[in-house]
């Protein structure tokens, strides 16, 4: 190239400049097509990989098409009176027409426990205005366990005591707040025991805490009915009454607590699991908010007051203890409302274990067995759980007085199986 430039400058006086401006011309013009070459490449590259995407897009559109005109056609399939509505919700009443239709209880008890649920709204209501309607404080008077009654106490005993005598399929009533069991009238009376704490935790009523209310069901001993005389006496009928009611918490045919917190939910089982109910203040109706609830089989919360720990039982405390030793990894949590009702609800739904136990002072335990230890260890077993009083199922204590009290220990089954081994 070097040469032919010689040559035309010598020859034609031509200037190297201009060829050397031609070449650089010509790389630059190679240069840029290939340049163009090379973007046009990408492009039609881009266009490829688009158009591929493109398909897949389509295809993905296609198959969710394709299912959702599937899902219509299952949809259309089923008859419009068994599709359930987005807007459906299942009330405490509907729920037990459905029970009722299933064979699992009979239309007497579902009257039952609807006169039950009546009184828990009526309790509810009573409790949510207790500050403002001069129901707190103390009544000025005791009942049989020589408790101080609170105000809202024996207004809430009346409110039960009425709904169920009302609902006319009721024969026995037994409160914690009454002397004996009592027998409806006549006129009213039907086929059913109720043994109840009308106001479970009234001691924090004042500050507001979480209270409840628990029940138990129980079909009458025949035997016991076909003994009285043709014109009974009373004492004979308190009789009567008392050995009706003093069965093991295995005979019980149904149990449940209505919780009066933040929410009120009314906790129920007739025999096949257990389920929750809110109250849906806008409707007035317990509506089913929890389904089949299950206790955890383990748990890390435990729930004892421990202002007794120093007159527990050595073997007690060692169990407690254990609870808080750091090096076992993460210690329990410990939470204590002090009302019944409050504690075992957390403990159903978090797993753990709620106790109360028998100490150097009360030496049987402070809480009833027919009222609150049998109802809600019931409803711990049908709910995977179990309910013990340190040796023995608390549900195979046959009781012997009305009022009798016996130490308890309910929660995730595991957890009392601990405790159980510590106390053996």
């Amino acid at each position: 190239m070097a040469a032919t430039q010689a040559m035309l400058s010598a020859n034609f006086g031509v200037a190297p400049v201009a060829v050397a401006s031609c070449e650089n011309s010509t790389r630059a013009s190679g240069s840029s097509k290939l340049s163009s070459l090379s973007v046009a490449g990408s492009s039609l590259h881009g266009s490829v990989a688009g158009l591929g995407a493109g398909k897949r897009i389509v295809g993905v559109q296609k198959q969710g098409a394709v299912a959702v005109r599937a899902a219509v056609a299952a949809e259309a399939a089923v008859p419009k009176s068994q599709q359930k509505s987005q807007y459906d919700i299942t009330t405490l009443t509907t729920w037990l027409l459905k029970k009722e239709q299933a064979g699992v209880i009979d239309g007497e008890l579902t009257i039952v426990l609807s006169s039950i649920a009546l009184a828990c709204k009526q309790i509810a209501s009573l409790v949510q205005r207790a500050g403002i309607s001069n129901m707190t404080g103390l009544q000025g008077a005791a009942n049989i366990q020589g408790e101080d009654q609170k105000k809202l106490d024996v207004i809430s005993n009346e409110v039960f005591s009425s709904c169920l005598r009302s609902s006319g399929r009721t024969g026995i009533i037994a409160s914690e707040e009454e002397d004996v069991p009592v027998a409806v009238e006549e006129s009213y009376s039907g086929n059913y025991i109720v043994v109840f704490d009308p106001l479970d935790g009234s001691s924090n009523i004042d500050a507001a805490v979480s209270t409840g209310s628990i029940w138990g069901i129980y079909r009458p001993n025949e035997e016991c009915l076909t003994n009285l005389s043709e014109n009974p006496t009373i004492d004979e009928v308190q009789e009567n009454c008392v050995i009706n009611v003093c069965q093991p918490g295995s005979n019980l045919l149904s149990a449940g607590y209505c919780m009066y917190s933040s929410s009120v939910i009314l906790v129920l089982s007739v025999g096949d699991g257990v389920y929750g109910f809110t109250l849906d203040p806008l409707y007035g109706e317990f509506v089913l908010s929890h389904d089949k609830i299950q206790i955890p089989k383990k748990g890390k919360i435990y729930s004892f007051n421990e202002g007794n720990y120093g007159l527990w039982d050595d073997n007690l405390k060692k169990y407690v203890d254990s609870l808080k030793d750091a090096s076992s990894g993460k210690p329990y949590s410990a939470r204590y409302i002090g009302s019944l009702v409050g504690d075992f609800h957390r403990t159903m739904l978090y797993g753990g274990i709620y106790g109360y136990p028998k100490d150097s002072i009360s030496k049987t335990g402070k809480l009833r067995l027919l009222y609150e230890c049998a109802p809600m260890s019931y409803l711990a077993e049908q709910a995977g759980g179990k309910g013990s009083d340190g040796k023995n199922r608390i549900l195979d204590i046959e009781p012997e007085q009305v009022h009798q009290r016996v130490p308890l220990y309910i929660g995730s089954t595991e957890e009392v199986e601990k405790l159980e081994s510590y106390l053996a």
